[in-house]
């Protein structure tokens, strides 16, 4: 299988996508503003401590002294089986504040919550550095494994292959993605990671106060940390600054791989090279057509995400189960695939054409787990339901895709549908009709889209002259080209 990552870089947007045989199947979008310091490590100076509140404000180089509890400093106890910096809840501090940490006193803490207003950043002392499948924590020798994980049985290789690579000398937390990983994946993040912290420990003996030694990455640099493996044949970058950055960061973390990065000079952008711009647009479209003919309808709730499958104008050439497994199986595969291209996450059930047949019914959830495999975020498949649904889940990582690139339509409220020119119609003639009861005029003013004037003026004439006669009032009509369609105003003269 062949996999390229594309990076494309501009002022205030980076994108990355992930092409395997020609075929966009993941992207990943930063934008400049919305970069926060969640996950920075700064060497920072106690401004003030404050009794009162069991808290410190320290200088730690932004626009405001961060905040520090004195739960934050406090060691928690480890809870095994949790993920992440979520893993832990510190317990009540045994100390007041004053005895932990004193004014002009040197602190290494990282920032657990953003500005916000006119509040400074939230920090802890509890270090951890993430990498692809686990997550640092030096100042612990615990090993933990992700709750997620509920096979005991890889729970535990998993523990043990940790245990050994770590010797003893730091803790770590096996992330849900590690799931499956063989030792040699691990170990790779494992020597990562030691090197990370030390060049953090090397930084904080050099660096002045205020200074940030360890910057969570950027999407270029997580995308090489997070997404590059042997099997990539070629990082694509369109940016030479980035380019060289990505080279070095991958020379000092993943020697062996930094050849793989070359920068794309090409005259015609790199997206458009590749076709992803067009496969961007199609992503955000309700239906994917399937090759053979049919294709899917997908729909995303706040509840859960809707996949149906149809067979459109496929029509086989044996008979109709046969053309309903041909159809279900290739829509498994683009069911996976959009997935992932989408970043579609929580709750998804997928209805596929019925299928008689148990060894069908069995194939096609095959083909979909298989399909599955290659997907970062982890998925739980279950079987055929009594109702011919097929049940599962996706981790939510970020947004998806079209709620990252769309917002909710303003003509309809994110309904996606509209009240059509004959609805809006008949309820204009019922508000006429409720405001001449209510207020005395001798003349009414409506204003409307020019589609429904144009209805009202053509196809309702006759009910027009009807309704004047009833009320015994003039009522004339004007298009306004800013009122949507649902829009209008019945005003008194």
């Amino acid at each position: 299988m062949s996999e390229e990552i594309l990076v494309n870089v501009t002022p205030r947007e980076t994108r990355v996508a992930v092409v395997e045989n020609g075929m966009l199947q993941e992207l990943h979008i930063e934008r400049g503003w919305r970069r926060g310091v969640v996950g920075n490590i700064y060497k920072g100076k106690v401004q003030r401590v404050m009794p009162g509140m069991q808290a410190a404000f320290v200088e730690v180089g932004l626009e405001r002294a961060a905040f520090l509890h004195a739960n934050d400093i406090v060691k928690p106890a480890p809870v095994a089986g949790a993920e992440g910096e979520d893993s832990t809840l510190p317990p009540a501090p045994t100390r007041p504040i004053v005895e932990l940490v004193r004014e002009g006193q040197e602190l290494v803490v990282q920032v657990v919550k953003d500005p916000i207003g006119s509040k400074g950043a939230r920090l802890t002392t509890q270090l951890s550095i993430p990498s692809r499948y686990l997550v640092l924590l030096p100042q612990s020798r615990v090993i933990g494994v992700s709750a997620r994980i509920e096979d005991e049985a890889e729970r535990a290789r998993l523990k043990g292959i940790v245990t050994e690579l770590a010797g003893g000398g730091h803790g770590y937390i096996v992330r849900t993605n590690a799931e499956g990983q063989p030792a040699e994946a691990l170990a790779e993040d494992i020597a990562y990671l030691s090197r990370a912290w030390a060049l953090v420990e090397a930084r904080v003996r050099e660096q002045p106060v205020g200074s940030c030694v360890y910057e969570d990455l950027s999407l270029p640099l997580r995308a090489v940390r997070d997404l590059m493996r042997r099997d990539v044949e070629k990082v694509k970058v369109d940016s030479r600054e980035t380019c060289e950055k990505l080279r070095a960061f991958a020379a000092q973390f993943m020697p062996g791989l930094a050849e793989k990065i070359e920068h794309y000079g090409g005259a015609r952008p790199i997206f458009d090279l590749y076709g992803v711009e067009d496969e961007i647009q199609r992503a955000l479209e309700k239906e994917v057509p399937l090759k053979s003919g049919g294709y899917l309808v997908i729909d995303q709730t706040e509840a859960m995400t809707t996949i149906d499958v149809n067979t459109g104008s496929y029509l086989g050439q044996r008979n109709l189960e046969e053309t309903v497994y041909r159809t279900n199986l290739e829509a498994a595969q683009a069911v996976a695939r959009q997935l992932r291209l989408r970043n579609l996450g929580g709750i998804i059930i997928i209805d596929f054409i019925d299928m008689h047949d148990p060894e069908h019914r069995r194939q096609v959830l095959r083909t979909l787990e298989k399909s599955l495999a290659r997907d970062h975020a982890r998925t739980t498949v279950y079987d055929f339901s009594p109702l011919g649904l097929v049940e599962m889940t996706r981790k939510r990582t970020v947004e998806s895709l079209e709620r990252q690139l769309c917002e909710p339509c303003h003509e309809c409220g994110g309904r996606g549908t509209l009240k059509t020119p004959e609805t809006v119609t008949y309820e204009i003639f019922r508000e006429i009709t409720r405001a001449v009861r209510q207020f005395d005029a001798a003349r009414l003013l409506v204003i409307a889209s020019p589609k429904v004037v144009a209805r009202i003026t053509e196809e309702e004439s006759a009910a027009v002259a009807e309704l004047e006669e009833f009320l015994g009032k003039s009522i004339r009509f004007q298009a306004d080209d800013q009122y949507l369609q649902e829009q209008f105003d019945v005003v008194l003269l």
